[in-house]
């Protein structure tokens, strides 16, 4: 009786009518091969029943074939402990990483652990995507001693003068601009922000300095009685209202730096008797899947994490192979909802 052998990269390569290296790059990802060769390369593959042996392949390459997210844990209403607006990005870099052969292992972990050394140091993934980061000054020691480790990384969050590492971000400036540009539109003067506009949270505070700009071009005072700080969440932003209101100011518009302030700041609105958008125009910044259900509907600001978990993953391999790789700043789009229509 003859046992049939099985299929090597060989049988594949003649099937296809390419050579075993096209094979080999075309099974891997390798975007040196093209698309029409890949399928070709695969479907002969899946004809022959062939599985790629990934213990031989990272013996060779001294690959894991693994790529790390990691998730700071953000304080939420519920236990998930992820802001809800990763949840989104998280599908697109899941579908990358499989496009590109890569497994991903998903880690949460508290800001106040050693993370860059564990990772760095138990060579559990080729190399790490990080999600979330709190306060960015202390997040900063962090980043520069997986710098130091010569770790490879990106990053979401805010793209800086001078930074060492790889972010992907948005346009932050852009986003503000555009909101408090809409509000003026409205016919809003009197613009409420709630958000850290600090250098602890630069990506705020670029959507506050959008926001100053916009008003400052409109010959409107920029008011520091209307900026009350708030952290992204639900709870946070309704104290951030709280506050503003009891300090007793006229404002007719609030500028929320997340969604999730936004909401909470809705309840408090809704609390003491102001309608939205009757007497208060809110808008929010991220367009999480909250944000079209709540009543009325918030205008937000929509980022495109489609496009950058596709980015993170793709630089991060190139990292990986030593090729050049580089920041980016994607742009963004209000998207217009009932929360701050004032006008007809």
């Amino acid at each position: 009786m003859r046992i049939k052998s099985k299929a090597t990269s060989f049988d594949i390569a003649d099937r296809a009518g390419v050579s075993q290296a096209t094979v080999s790059r075309a099974l891997r990802g390798s975007l040196q091969v093209s698309e029409e060769t890949r399928r070709r390369v695969q479907a002969a593959a899946d004809e022959l029943n062939y599985k790629v042996d990934k213990n031989a392949s990272n013996l060779r390459k001294r690959h894991s074939g693994t790529l790390a997210l990691l998730f700071f844990e953000d304080p939420t209403a519920d236990e998930s402990h992820i802001n809800p607006f990763f949840l989104s990005m998280l599908g697109s870099i899941t579908r990358a990483c499989a496009k590109h052969g890569y497994d991903l292992l998903i880690s949460f972990q508290q800001f106040s652990r050693d993370w860059h050394a564990d990772f760095a140091d138990s060579k559990k993934a080729d190399g790490i995507i990080l999600l979330g980061y709190g306060d960015y000054l202390a997040y900063c020691d962090k980043l520069g001693k997986l710098l130091a480790q010569e770790t490879r990384f990106v990053r979401w969050g805010a793209v800086l003068p001078d930074q060492l590492d790889i972010s992907i971000g948005c346009d932050n400036f852009h986003g503000g601009r555009v909101v408090a540009e809409h509000l003026l539109d409205q016919g809003c003067r009197q613009i409420a922000f709630l958000g850290d506009a600090s250098s602890h949270y630069p990506e705020f505070f670029e959507r506050y300095r959008g926001y100053a700009a916009a008003l400052e071009q409109a010959g409107l005072a920029l008011e520091s009685s209307l900026q009350v700080n708030a952290e992204s969440t639900e709870r946070s932003g309704y104290e951030a209202m709280q506050t503003l209101l009891r300090r007793h100011i006229e404002f007719d518009a609030v500028f929320a730096a997340s969604d999730l302030i936004a909401i909470g700041a809705l309840h408090a609105l809704n609390e003491h008797g102001l309608r939205v958008p009757q007497d208060v125009a809110l808008v929010g910044f991220d367009d999480i899947p909250m944000a079209s259900f709540v009543n009325p509907p918030l205008t937000t600001v929509v980022q495109d994490t489609k496009q950058a978990g596709e980015m993170l993953v793709t630089n991060l391999l190139r990292l990986i192979r030593n090729e050049p790789a580089q920041s980016a700043i994607l742009p963004v789009k209000l998207v217009v909802r009932r929360s701050s229509l004032r006008k007809p």
